[in-house]
């Protein structure tokens, strides 16, 4: 079956590219399997609201109900409109990017003219050519680890008036000097408008864009440095002083080096547990984070920024405590012991399925 809206090389028999809840009916069999094995019934519930409302604490910001979002897997604080939050979801549909109020209703359906949705994993502002807002988002999953030729990144301006319409966007293909991977991850540095994208699995790339996007052939990913295990999404301050990558199991911050690179660590930021964390945004202050998970019904959490990374503190890591290098203990934010046990099971499930796919793919190459 051909992909509707699929681009050049995107339009393969899903037979090679497993569907997506194909994919993710075998990591719930693996999650159940590991489960049973490791004596885990259930997956634990994120924190309530109640427990988490003391200062300075995680508390849910609002809770995203539209029954069109089910997958929400990316989120972007909009400066231009106070309080609104732009998502979108993971696959297998229509490329449109939800305007969501305060209160977790949406405000407006953006309809991206021109795009596919194959595979859309993260989002974040940035500019476009005349350096007015616009909206990034970023198809650059690949399951399989090297299945798709390159990967797309579309970019729309961010509307004046928020309306439900369609806006046509401008496409920027993508590859990396080093070969196809998977990556949900996606940030735009605003100071420079440099994309910057995380590799996943465990052995996590950060890649640098060029200075500029082009729409003309491909624009080249160039490795910079190394990123957390399992990187699920990130995103940089709205001062670009520090930027936070998220996995699974919790985030880890940055210091932003005078080049616009992420540098050294800040060390980890504790998150509440979700079923599978896929986003994370800065909100328009930069004193917290907004971190959200894929599924129906799914709150988003208002996490404070540490002390010393906020906008007043002059963000400096420890010596010899490199950023971007891939850090062993990035999931050190979770404290209980169950949410880490449930998290890695998870990773194992995933990674259980990527295996799959590569091995199918290698027999039927044959």
């Amino acid at each position: 079956m051909i992909m509707v809206g699929a681009e050049p090389g995107e339009g393969r028999d899903m037979a090679v590219r497993p569907t997506r809840r194909t994919r993710a009916v075998r990591a719930t069999r693996a999650v159940a399997a590991i489960g049973l094995l490791g004596g885990v019934t259930a997956l634990p519930q994120p924190a309530s609201a109640a427990a988490a409302s003391a200062a300075g604490r995680p508390k849910t910001a609002f809770t995203i109900a539209d029954p069109r979002i089910t997958e929400s897997s990316g989120l972007a604080a909009s400066a231009r409109h106070p309080g609104v939050v732009y998502t979108h979801n993971d696959s297998g549909g229509v490329p449109r990017v939800y305007a969501l109020g305060p209160d977790g209703r949406v405000r407006a359906v953006l309809t991206l003219a021109g795009a596919g949705a194959r595979d859309w994993e993260a989002m974040a502002l940035g500019k476009d050519d005349q350096g007015r807002p616009a909206i990034y988002v970023a198809d650059i999953g690949d399951n399989l680890g090297g299945a798709w030729p390159y990967v797309t990144i579309y970019r729309i301006p961010e509307p004046a008036q928020l309306r439900t319409q369609i806006i046509q966007a401008t496409r920027f293909r993508i590859k990396y000097a080093d070969g196809p991977r998977n990556a949900e991850t996606m940030m735009i540095n605003p100071r420079t408008n440099r994309v910057y994208i995380a590799s996943k699995l465990f052995s996590g790339k950060l890649y640098e864009g060029p200075e500029r996007l082009r729409t003309g052939g491909f624009n080249v990913m160039r490795k910079v440095g190394g990123a957390p295990a399992m990187a699920t999404d990130g995103a940089f301050s709205p001062d670009g002083r520090t930027c936070v990558i998220r996995t699974y199991f919790g985030a880890r911050m940055y210091t932003v080096d005078s080049g616009g690179r992420p540098g050294k660590s800040l060390g980890s930021v504790s998150i509440p547990f979700q079923g599978q964390g896929e986003s994370i945004t800065y909100t328009p202050d930069g004193r917290s984070f907004l971190a959200g998970s894929e599924g129906k019904n799914q709150p988003v959490f208002q996490v404070p920024v540490p002390d010393k990374a906020n906008p007043s503190a002059s963000p400096s890591g420890k010596a010899g405590d490199k950023g971007g290098s891939g850090d062993a203990n990035a999931d050190e934010g979770h404290k209980s012991p169950r949410d880490v046990r449930v998290g890695l099971m998870l990773a194992l499930a995933i990674a259980g399925a990527v295996c799959y796919g590569l091995l199918r793919k290698h027999r039927e190459g044959r």
